[in-house]
């Protein structure tokens, strides 16, 4: 039913400069390199914040030497700039591009000193920052927090480019102009919150990588001789008594992202939500587990700890058909004898359980947990990572905080199911679903519940 392609590459500070060093050894020069990044810097500054003044910090390396390239195009353009460094920079070529505007006649105060203007450019670190903001540079930035528009060169200063971690306290950028690819520090941590729009620069190097922003699934649609099989069997495995409207939002979640058929499992009582949604007894959905058109199962939305639901996991661990792992039934894995094909989607404190603490990095937490299980691990968040077993992942950062809503979880989980059961692999599955459900949140809005986010998925789904 859908086309599933990757994303966007994101490449950590270390692939990038892998990327640049392959790109130098196959004949392209450092300095071309840069003048293609000032250029494609300047370009995206006076399309987005066109100012008469601007003033740039620069530091001391290959993001000062960024920073002096865009001072002379700038100026060159009519735009008065004023640089503000403590230190030119010393290394090849950000050295011979803070000559170049020297030589322009342009001025160069010391950072302390920076002006107020109506846009401020930030190139004073760029991905290379590991350690905290040294304090004169802080606040230097602190001066002028508040002040003019503000764009950041690469990456924000004071963020950490693989993490999103906090180093300082950066300011806050409306646009932020990445070179190559965006960093996963854009969109993790506090990425999202001070680097504004993102402008991606081709400077002309190698993009290679196993991390990738999600992307929008492209929608096919059934063949013109589907039927409710080939359109992909559901099961949901239903909580206890009480807790059955769980499943049940994964269960019309899954119809609504279209799947064929849906089976709830289980007597928790109650009406279903939907009259196309079928109920069957454990025993009796027990046994369709050997139905070869079976084609996912979700467990775990409304379930409490116990002999039904531990029963449960060793069935779908013997039928190994694809099974997303959710909510309750997590608390009853080990993760070191999973045995399943299976995507688990928990959320912090549920990892932290499985796992032990998530930490600062993040991306890695996810991907060795992936690794120890041998499953796709999603865990849920403002960003949501996707990670495979063979080391791929990905980052989802198409979502909204009207997603922070009780049973949102449980739709997300029968959205993958139902690409699962459409015979999606599970990490293109879990990245697909979690696209969707970004853009049903992003529709939500204010006073929206969990089933509004079930009731846009059509809407969603024809967008595409």
């Amino acid at each position: 039913m859908f086309v599933i392609d990757s994303g966007q590459p994101l490449l950590t500070a270390a692939a990038m400069r892998t990327a640049e060093s392959t790109a130098i050894a196959a004949g392209t020069a450092a300095m071309t390199l840069m003048e293609r990044a000032a250029a494609g810097a300047a370009r995206a500054i006076l399309a987005y914040a066109p100012a008469r003044r601007a003033t740039i910090l620069c530091g001391p390396g290959n993001n000062g030497g960024d920073g002096y390239g865009i001072a002379l195009l700038l100026a060159q353009a009519g735009v008065t700039v004023t640089v503000a460094a403590d230190a030119p920079p010393a290394a090849e070529p950000a050295a011979t591009m803070a000559q170049r505007w020297r030589a322009h006649g342009g001025a160069v105060v010391p950072l302390i000193e920076a002006p107020p203007a109506p846009l401020i450019i930030d190139a004073l670190y760029g991905i290379g920052l590991s350690r905290p903001v040294p304090e004169a540079v802080q606040a230097a930035l602190d001066r002028l927090r508040g002040v003019g528009r503000v764009v950041a060169i690469d990456i924000a200063s004071g963020l950490h480019a693989d993490t999103g971690q906090l180093l300082g306290q950066p300011l806050a950028a409306e646009l932020t102009v990445a070179f190559g690819a965006a960093k996963p520090g854009h969109v993790l941590g506090e990425g999202a919150s001070v680097s504004g729009r993102l402008a991606v620069i081709d400077i002309g190097v190698p993009l290679a990588s196993s991390l990738r922003l999600t992307a929008p699934p492209r929608l096919i649609g059934p063949a013109p001789d589907a039927h409710k099989y080939s359109r992909g069997w559901v099961m949901m495995v239903e909580g206890t008594s009480g807790h059955g409207g769980a499943a049940g939002l994964s269960g019309l979640a899954a119809l609504r992202s279209g799947a064929g058929l849906v089976t709830l499992a289980g007597e928790a009582g109650g009406r279903a939500p939907a009259m196309a949604l079928m109920r069957r007894s454990d025993d009796e959905a027990a046994a369709l587990l050997a139905d070869p058109r079976m084609g996912a199962v979700v467990i775990g939305p409304g379930m409490e700890s116990g002999p039904r639901a531990r029963g449960w996991l060793r069935r779908l661990q013997w039928a190994g058909r694809p099974t997303v792992i959710d909510a309750g039934a997590l608390r009853l894995l080990d993760p070191a004898i999973l045995g399943m094909p299976a995507v688990l989607t928990p959320h912090e404190g549920e990892f932290a359980q499985l796992f032990g603490p998530v930490g600062d990095d993040r991306l890695g937490a996810v991907l060795r947990a992936s690794a120890k299980t041998g499953a796709v691990v999603l865990l849920k968040g403002r960003a949501t990572i996707i990670a495979a077993p063979d080391g791929r992942a990905a980052i989802n950062a198409h979502a909204a905080p009207w997603l922070a809503t009780a049973g949102s979880g449980d739709v997300l989980a029968g959205m993958i199911a139902a690409l699962l059961a459409q015979g999606h692999p599970l990490f293109e599955a879990a990245c697909a679903a979690t696209w969707l459900h970004g853009e049903a949140g992003r529709r939500l809005g204010p006073g929206g519940i969990a089933d509004d986010l079930i009731a846009s998925l059509p809407a969603v789904l024809s967008s595409l």
